[in-house]
């Protein structure tokens, strides 16, 4: 059996029976394209050497089949492109343009580059650029809404090809013909009809068909549409859909007086649900959106949304997960039938049943990676079946597959502004599960992107403890990405809000960070200085821990300043707050730095018995690494005091310890631990706080 879908597209048919795409018509536009890209440009006519891609237009209204055709055209000239295939879509279903820093992004990770999280527009289409610069690449930008976001993606390469699909003329872009969309030739528009319909009543009345095709204009999807709803009713003949399409008058477009009829007649509840569907953020659907959005059980909603797919009201996408998309031609008229048969309060209560159940399906996904805790086992058993996932690894499989819609869904309740203590949720657990089951740095883009939108509601809602966290997490990422003049400017930010909502936790962490971009910028005064902040209000709230990290980090600023009498008394007292708190190997580490800053005053002994002392708490804390580096330094430093028999002992001792690391060591850098006396850096280092009792 065939599927029955409105393609984005059009035209493209799936046939599960023989397991490939069938491409009806449109051979003489293929022609052309294919032409076209073999035509000399008009740099080429004037004698110089093309600077850009290559860029093809296909236009048309959305249903017409050009996104279908884009993709035959690719799939007709892709041996051409050896380093491959790249897709990304320039619109959101209901028509609103994406952003060109997330379309460089998709284009960018395609390709396996590393994304600076956080990085501008700017430096991603430089880098898309660069990544693709002396390749043979084909480029497919989809539904694209406007010429600039074409233009900005475009490589450099005149080896590469663009294939651009819209609605109209890219003015701007020269050099472009655009191929322009009309209907299906006859024959090919009742051959597609015939493979939706059946064959048979298109035999039997072959003129009844060809007026059906005059009457949807020879338009894919209307034909696909009215296909759908013959395929429905056995016993119906093609001239009665015709007649009723006839009776229909002239208003609209032929797809929309298709779809008038197809949706006039589905029952009640698919009705409702389908209309609904306009709200799934991204076009994107599975059984749990549609449950939560008409209110009713998954089994029922899986089971209308396979009906509305068998009727061609949805496009089933490959996936492992049942998942549909709401092709994009039908967006509009959906969302005209929400306005006018479903009352504002009814549709944000369907909204809010959405937010909350991803909410809950996030929560589920986290805490099956945290089930040897009893209260989170607890709390499993406490979900209803149908929120459960039965591992890990489907946990992480349905973020994988789900995560685009997720990250739409999390774009869209900010932009509605209307549930913005539920928007928070949603992104406090969206963090969450990210770090549990990606990890903090391989997750690093997506959550740059949900702190910019936590930050946005903060800001809307006046809620300066929220506005705290935000600025935090984002300065951190700009900090580790190398972007310091910009985490600076966030860590202050952070900082006012922060005593604005009168948190002290927060404030301290904010002087923190203050210091150590200042002490990433050079500024080793002015680090100390806010350290020493930070340190003060640590001591007064007697958090012993904080407090002996920061002691190390006055230390650390002071030893880059070169003024080594002050370090000392820091390191030391570092020492000690880490020896009251019975933390051995911060004792370890914080010795190992006191014995560099001993070498650097020019005091090798002292040094020498401080490295000593330092390397037997690293023992006792049973840190072998640490144990090897500072037993490499005990060797420079005797190499130093003229004892080269002992220093061989004691290299000896850490190839031993760190087996091939040794060789790559440096005794004058600090040491691989070093990075304790940092502070908490990560995305989620300063969570995303909630009024919500579940977080």
């Amino acid at each position: 059996m065939t599927d029955q879908v409105v393609d984005t597209g059009g035209v493209q048919v799936s046939a599960q029976a023989s397991g490939r795409n069938q491409f009806l018509g449109r051979t003489r536009e293929l022609k052309e394209l294919r032409a076209d890209i073999e035509r000399a440009g008009l740099d080429t006519l004037s004698g110089r050497k093309a600077p850009r891609a290559r860029v093809l237009l296909i236009a048309g209204r959305p249903g017409s089949g050009r996104t279908a055709l884009a993709e035959e055209l690719v799939r007709q000239v892709a041996d051409r492109y050896a380093d491959g295939v790249l897709r990304t879509r320039l619109s959101e279903p209901d028509g609103t343009p994406v952003p060109v820093e997330r379309a460089a992004r998709d284009l960018l990770t395609a390709l396996g580059r590393p994304i600076p999280p956080g990085a501008a527009e700017d430096d991603l289409t430089a880098a898309l650029r660069e990544a693709l610069a002396g390749r043979r690449a084909l480029l497919l930008l989809d539904d694209a809404a406007e010429a600039e976001q074409v233009d900005a993606l475009l490589p450099d390469s005149p080896e590469c090809l663009a294939v651009a699909v819209s609605g109209g003329p890219l003015t701007g872009i020269s050099d472009v013909r655009p191929c322009t969309l009309g209907g299906l030739d006859t024959k090919s528009a009742v051959e597609l009809l015939s493979r939706f319909a059946g064959s048979v009543r298109i035999t039997v009345d072959p003129r009844s068909a060809e007026g059906l095709v005059e009457v949807c204009q020879g338009q894919p999807a209307a034909l696909m549409l009215a296909g759908g709803w013959l395929a429905a009713r056995p016993k119906a003949a093609v001239a009665d859909f015709a007649k009723q399409l006839r009776a229909e008058g002239e208003e609209g477009t032929p797809l929309g007086r298709v779809f008038r009829l197809a949706y006039g007649s589905l029952p009640a509840p698919a009705a409702r649900i389908l209309r609904l569907l306009c709200l799934a953020p991204g076009g994107l659907v599975d059984p749990h959106t549609a449950s939560a959005l008409a209110g009713c059980s998954v089994d029922g909603a899986r089971t209308t949304l396979d009906d509305l797919a068998a009727l061609g009201l949805l496009h089933s996408v490959d996936s492992p997960l049942p998942q549909y998309e709401v092709p994009a031609c039908l967006h509009p008229y959906l969302r005209t039938l929400t306005e006018t048969q479903d009352r504002p309060a009814e549709l944000q209560l369907a909204r809010a049943r959405m937010l909350e159940r991803t909410v809950r399906l996030l929560q589920s996904c986290r805490a099956i990676t945290e089930t040897d805790s009893p209260e989170t086992r607890q709390k499993l058993l406490g979900m209803p079946q149908a929120l459960r996932f039965p591992n890990p690894r489907a946990a992480a499989d349905w973020l994988t597959i789900r995560r685009p819609a997720l990250l739409a869904s999390a774009r869209a309740a900010v932009a509605d502004g209307e549930l913005d203590t539920l928007a928070r949720r949603l992104m406090s657990q969206l963090v969450r599960a990210l770090v549990a089951h990606v990890g903090t740095q391989a997750a690093a883009d997506d959550l740059y992107a949900i702190h910019s939108l936590v930050l946005d509601v903060a800001e809307r809602q006046d809620l300066p403890r929220e506005k705290t966290a935000a600025l935090l997490n984002l300065g951190d990422v700009d900090a580790r990405t190398g972007r310091r003049q910009e985490a600076l400017a966030r860590y202050r930010a952070a900082l006012e809000a922060g005593r604005q909502a009168n948190d002290l936790y927060a404030t301290g962490r904010a002087m923190e960070s203050v210091g150590g971009a200042h002490l990433e910028l050079g500024d080793y005064d002015r680090a100390a200085d806010w350290f020493g902040r930070a340190l003060a209000q640590r001591l007064a709230r007697d958090e012993r821990v904080d407090a002996a990290r920061l002691y190390g980090r006055i230390g650390q600023a002071h030893t880059y300043a070169g003024r080594y009498g002050e370090a000392l008394r820091n390191w030391r007292a570092a020492v000690a707050g880490h020896r009251k708190n019975g933390d051995l190997a911060g004792q370890a580490r914080a010795l190992s730095e006191l014995a560099r800053v001993q070498e650097y005053a020019g005091r090798p002994e002292e040094s020498l018995r401080t490295c000593q002392e330092a390397a037997e708490w690293a023992r006792r804390a049973e840190d072998t690494r640490l144990q090897g580096a500072l037993y490499l330094r005990l060797a420079d430093t005797l190499d130093h005091l003229g004892d080269p028999a002992a220093a061989q002992l004691h290299r000896s001792a850490a190839r031993r310890m760190l087996g091939e690391e040794t060789e790559e060591a440096d005794v004058d850098e600090p040491l691989p631990e070093q990075d304790a006396f940092e502070p908490e850096h990560g995305p989620n280092a300063y969570e995303i706080r909630s009024t919500s009792a579940e977080d």
